[in-house]
């Protein structure tokens, strides 16, 4: 009863009007919300924050697996990508957990059964104090419809991806389970910081 009553109070408009400016995409500057397990009633909390000058966020807070499993943070991308976009390159420093990267045409309903359009995601593994960069091809990502991978014909538009995530969850993008040393067990702190975004043409990838 409890986890329907938490679902019933989760405010994901709050959330949004809340959303935390930081980095830049295409010239824009990203709003970043949180969209947790809260959702569903699951007591997992973002609290992600910017640097002073917006050049870094940081994707942190705390996972609880008791009727949960997953924080995420969201952003807005206005206009979508390019059309020529073949990938986006992320530079971060993790904690030694594997996150996954996610897009979508940004529609609300993303855990109703009232979705039709999929996610798209990858998993983005990390080393604890590490900076790494990511190029993540957009024909690589897994569409995925009410948290698992599904078959679809249906190719990514970059021109119809008007939102781009990061989240921490108990799945991976295959659907199959996060190990315990990737995402860990009850209730546990997570950070990831990302430096930038940056989408990349075909050309570049050439």
């Amino acid at each position: 009863m409890g986890q329907v009553i938490r679902a019933g109070r989760y405010d994901r408009a709050a959330n949004e009007r809340n959303a935390i400016p930081s980095l830049e995409l295409l010239g824009h500057n990203l709003k970043w919300h949180r969209l947790d397990d809260g959702v569903m009633g699951g007591q997992s909390e973002t609290v992600h924050s910017s640097s002073d000058n917006a050049r870094e966020l940081d994707f942190a807070g705390q996972i609880n697996t008791q009727g949960g499993g997953f924080c995420s943070i969201r952003a807005p991308i206005e206009g979508g990508l390019p059309k020529d976009t073949s990938a986006v390159r992320i530079c971060y420093v993790g904690d030694g957990k594997t996150y996954k990267i996610l897009f979508s045409d940004g529609s609300k309903s993303a855990f109703g059964p009232s979705r039709r359009s999929p996610s798209w995601q990858t998993d983005l593994p990390t080393k604890k104090g590490v900076e790494d960069t990511a190029i993540i091809r957009l024909g690589s990502l897994i569409p995925s419809l009410q948290g698992g991978p599904t078959g679809t014909d249906l190719k990514i538009d970059p021109t119809q991806v008007n939102e781009m995530g990061f989240m921490l969850s108990l799945k991976l993008s295959s659907g199959e389970s996060n190990p315990v040393e990737t995402y860990g067990s009850g209730i546990f702190p997570f950070s990831l910081k990302i430096r930038s975004i940056e989408s990349v043409c075909a050309d570049e990838m050439n």
